[in-house]
């Protein structure tokens, strides 16, 4: 998969927030689309660490569902030097649960729904607040298909539900994270769940192939209007 950057040097990363799914809507997500929402942790996941690698990165805010890959990318944030890990989901138990296995003086957590812009916003608030900046946001809410959503048979209430996670759920995290990051005069990193079907079609799950699409346009933009203020956005 392609993906666009703005330019931007290396710092010193001092909070991240990452982002997940609701594991109740993927347990009774249509088998057809697990490849490709494996496809998309593993990918997150790899990619998260090798950036960590790269740079002495001291804090990270995670926003992710707490299984998966939310869950190994928070732990690679604290396993590679983060300051401080945020953790926002909707799903309490699991989020406290990882946070404090973290680590309380080094992870919080904080309940989020991404289909509501107040939350997200209080979400990135709260976490400037509590640290100080915003250096990473790792946006990878997203859920799949409840049905096959083929063209002739899309279910639009459904088709709107994935949207508000996926797609608009997306850009309330990159719109606020971006704002805290040039508020604040940092140059920082957000980074977008995308999926390979981000490029290509499908012959089911038509709504979440649509979805994914709108990610890379939302990373491909926000990427080029971000470079001016140092901010790079990037999808995997």
């Amino acid at each position: 998969m392609r993906t666009r950057s703005s330019p931007c040097s290396e710092a010193q990363f001092q909070c991240t927030v990452a982002q997940t799914t609701c594991s109740a809507t993927l347990a009774s997500s249509v088998p057809t689309a697990k490849p490709s929402w494996t496809w998309t942790c593993r990918s997150s996941t790899r990619s998260s660490s090798t950036d960590e690698k790269q740079a002495s990165r001291k804090g990270r805010y995670s926003h992710r569902r707490c299984q998966w890959i939310g869950e190994a990318t928070a732990r690679h944030f604290a396993d590679n030097g983060a300051r401080a890990v945020v953790i926002a989901d909707i799903q309490d138990d699991e989020g406290r649960n990882v946070a404090a296995s973290i680590g309380p003086d080094r992870c919080a957590y904080i309940h989020c729904d991404v289909t509501d812009g107040d939350q997200v916003k209080s979400l990135v608030e709260s976490t400037v607040s509590l640290y100080g900046r915003l250096d990473v946001m790792f946006s990878n809410a997203g859920i799949v298909s409840r049905k096959s959503q083929t063209v002739l048979d899309m279910d639009l209430s459904l088709f709107d539900e994935l949207i508000a996670v996926n797609t608009r759920g997306m850009e309330a995290c990159v719109k606020h994270a971006a704002r805290a990051m040039k508020e604040g005069g940092v140059r920082g990193s957000i980074i977008c769940t995308a999926s390979v079907l981000a490029s290509r079609g499908f012959d089911v799950g038509t709504d979440y192939a649509m979805s994914k699409h709108a990610v890379l346009g939302l990373m491909r933009s926000a990427s080029l209007q971000l470079a001016g203020d140092g901010i790079r956005v990037n999808s995997v």
